[in-house]
């Protein structure tokens, strides 16, 4: 079982995408079973709401469907909850950092950037952000399932 957390800031935008993106590229690929998709944001402005109408209809746009999505705020537990934790960008890395620091030692996640360059907060942008942020996502999607089981 491999379970893996997107964590962006407020769990509306770019988390909720990824995991949605994440689940479709592992459904395709025949490799949804044993993973655990979660998504979560180092803030709680948004707990409880839906991601954002973009990221909705950008996912809707490729038939992913975001709307049972609810945010929630990343939590020193999901460092021993999931095996992967990552970051869309270095300021979200710095704050899960100084959270781990509260996990307890057994706490085995590994965390990371997701990739290898941060991945753009759309938020205050127009619907083409959301577009260029879905096709990181699905390139960056496709290298973790490589990566998780050699091949696709």
């Amino acid at each position: 079982m491999t379970a893996i957390l997107f964590v962006c800031l407020g769990n509306i935008c770019r988390s909720p995408l990824a995991e949605g993106v994440m689940r479709d590229r592992a459904a395709r690929a025949g490799r949804a079973e044993g993973l655990v998709i979660e998504s979560a944001g180092t803030g709680a402005w948004h707990v409880g709401k839906r991601p954002d109408p973009r990221s909705i209809e950008v996912a809707a746009r490729h038939d992913i469907d975001l709307t049972g999505q609810r945010a929630r705020q990343v939590s020193v537990e999901d460092f021993s909850r999931f095996s992967l934790i990552l970051a869309m960008d270095d300021s979200n890395l710095r704050d899960l950092q100084a959270l781990r620091a509260r996990a307890p030692a057994t706490a085995g996640a590994s965390l990371r950037r997701f990739l290898d360059r941060d991945v753009p907060d759309p938020y205050y942008g127009g619907p083409g952000g959301f577009e260029a942020v879905y096709d990181m996502l699905v390139e960056g999607c496709d290298r973790l399932l490589l990566s998780l089981f050699d091949r696709v």
